[in-house]
């Protein structure tokens, strides 16, 4: 593989196949490459000698010696029908530029901080709860996974086995952390849409919190585009405001969604 300016090439270590729709990888990380949580970078293969990337968010927090990357299979996508044929061995490429406003600076400070997530729109959401930062800014966090099917809520053993005994941040994770998984095609112990469940007000009753308010609540979208655009409106009618870059507020988006 040639190298490209903008690019670090790295090394796949280890691939997992969640269902026959998602899959994720790890590779090596070239240390000049630093990122905040919940940050992503243009990732993927070189094809007819040049690069074809899309956007992903980098799931392994900073402190990570390695990168995790979450990803969709689509048949026919550019990438994504190639990218899920990856073996141990091969080469990607990854931008050396990570960019993206699900950082903890564009909000402001607040009570809860609430990540809503959809399919891998999960990937940000799983730097930042392995982020120290997130537990000294909040006094609580909701990770809010939503699904098809239950099969495709992944890394749900790394967010309720792994991460409470974690040697750092596991005192945090266990007094801190709501993670609240949901489905809509099959029987759960959740059921419904994300915005479903926050309209009606059972996401708050099932987790034992007061509904949302912008006064002390904070949220971080990323996931399929109706998710993104039926929560600004909740949001903006309830007094919300959406951050960026420099200029805090109280929610926030990630609008490079990988789709293919």
């Amino acid at each position: 593989m040639s190298t490209y300016n903008g690019y670090n090439e790295e090394t796949v270590l280890n691939i997992r196949h969640w269902t026959e729709t998602l899959f994720s990888f790890t590779s090596t990380r070239t240390d000049s490459f630093r990122y905040e949580n919940g940050q992503f970078t243009m990732m993927g293969l070189e094809v007819d000698g040049k690069p074809l990337v899309r956007a992903y968010s980098m799931v392994s927090p900073n402190y990570d010696e390695t990168l995790e990357w979450f990803s969709i299979k689509v048949p026919d996508g550019p990438l994504t029908s190639r990218l899920q044929h990856i073996k141990e061995g091969d080469r990607i490429l990854v931008s050396k530029k990570p960019v993206g406003t699900l950082i903890v600076d564009n909000l402001m400070p607040g009570r809860t901080l609430y990540l809503l997530s959809t399919g891998t729109g999960l990937a940000p959401f799983l730097s930042i709860i392995r982020d120290p930062n997130t537990y000294e800014r909040f006094e609580r966090v909701v990770l809010v996974h939503g699904c098809r099917i239950i099969a495709e809520l992944a890394y749900g053993e790394l967010i309720t086995r792994d991460l409470p005994m974690h040697e750092y941040i596991g005192d945090e994770v266990r007094e801190k952390l709501i993670y609240y998984p949901t489905v809509t095609r099959e029987p759960f112990e959740n059921r419904g849409r994300i915005t479903d469940l926050i309209t009606s007000g059972k996401l708050f009753t099932d987790i034992g919190q007061p509904e949302l308010s912008s006064q002390h609540d904070r949220v971080m979208l990323c996931g399929n585009p109706e998710l993104i655009s039926d929560m600004r409106t909740i949001l903006e009618d309830r007094g919300f405001e959406e951050g960026t870059s420099g200029v805090p507020a109280q929610y926030v988006i990630e609008k490079a969604f990988v789709e293919k």
